[in-house]
């Protein structure tokens, strides 16, 4: 929606910009007034305010204020009608992205870390990006995105040898009917990126839970059900970046209990220090 008002908008003042240029120019030349009594003929016009004192006296330019009016009006109208209906969206918006971080922070409580923990633990690799998910009390919002941005080029892994499937389904089997619930969320389907990540995690969960047993898991079935863990590891690691970027400039009190619970700060405490 934000997209076809920005559009719709743009429209508009390319029109509204022409009225005012051409108008202005037939003005001045029509009724050899000035560049700024012309301007003003233009604007108070469209602005439906009249002229007072100066106003068009030949005919012609009687002439060009009717074209304006006709052109001008409905389209300096469009523009403050769109303008407002932009600022209202925009506020809404983030009335909808206020709810949907409040369930995008249960999944984290529930959920969401506790993969954290699990994922990076099954990554041979994953020394090379902890330093950079180190969030800290004094990163800006250039810190949180270049953060982002290295984690989505991170080359995940999940080296089977380290996985362990039984425990990995017995945590996500215990919060299925939770991933369920969140699913059902309409609010969610406005957060493409999110949803991805929760159908990758339910889909990882129904993966599980269709194999009763693991110790006989043959190669092929291993590296498949790897490839699935993979692909919500790389989604929940930047989700998470994103969720704690929203808590820094919105709730430093949410922000300041995720820190002290990073999942990657092998020396986390939830204790106050300092």
């Amino acid at each position: 929606m934000q997209n076809h008002l920005s559009t719709r908008l743009k429209v508009f003042l390319v029109i509204f910009l022409a009225v005012m240029v051409l108008g202005t120019v037939g003005f001045m030349y029509l009724e050899k007034t000035s560049l700024i009594d012309s301007a003003y003929f233009v604007i108070v016009t469209m602005a439906t305010v009249g002229y007072g004192d100066v106003h068009p006296v030949t005919d012609a330019g009687k002439g060009l204020a009717v074209v304006i009016i006709i052109v001008g009006v409905g389209t300096f109208l469009g523009v403050i009608a769109n303008v407002t209906e932009m600022m209202l969206a925009r506020r809404e918006t983030e009335r909808r992205m206020q709810k949907l971080n409040m369930v995008i922070g249960v999944f984290f409580s529930e959920v969401g870390i506790g993969l954290l923990e699990t994922f990076s633990r099954y990554d041979p690799e994953f020394d090379a990006i902890r330093p950079g998910l180190l969030a800290t009390a004094n990163w800006s919002d250039k810190d949180f995105d270049r953060a982002i941005s290295d984690s989505r080029t991170h080359e995940y892994g999940a080296k089977i040898a380290h996985i362990d499937f039984s425990s990995l389904k017995t945590f996500l089997m215990d919060r299925r009917d939770f991933l369920v619930r969140l699913l059902e969320n309409p609010v969610l389907l406005e957060h493409e990126s999110f949803t991805d990540l929760l159908r990758a995690v339910f889909h990882l969960t129904e993966e599980l839970a269709y194999r009763g047993r693991f110790d006989d898991v043959p190669q092929s079935d291993a590296n498949h059900l790897a490839g699935d863990i993979k692909r919500a590891y790389h989604l929940i690691v930047s989700e998470w970046l994103v969720y704690m970027k929203f808590l820094k400039n919105n709730y430093p009190f949410l922000f300041s209990l995720a820190l002290r619970t990073n999942p990657f700060d092998v020396s986390r405490s939830v204790t106050v220090k300092s």
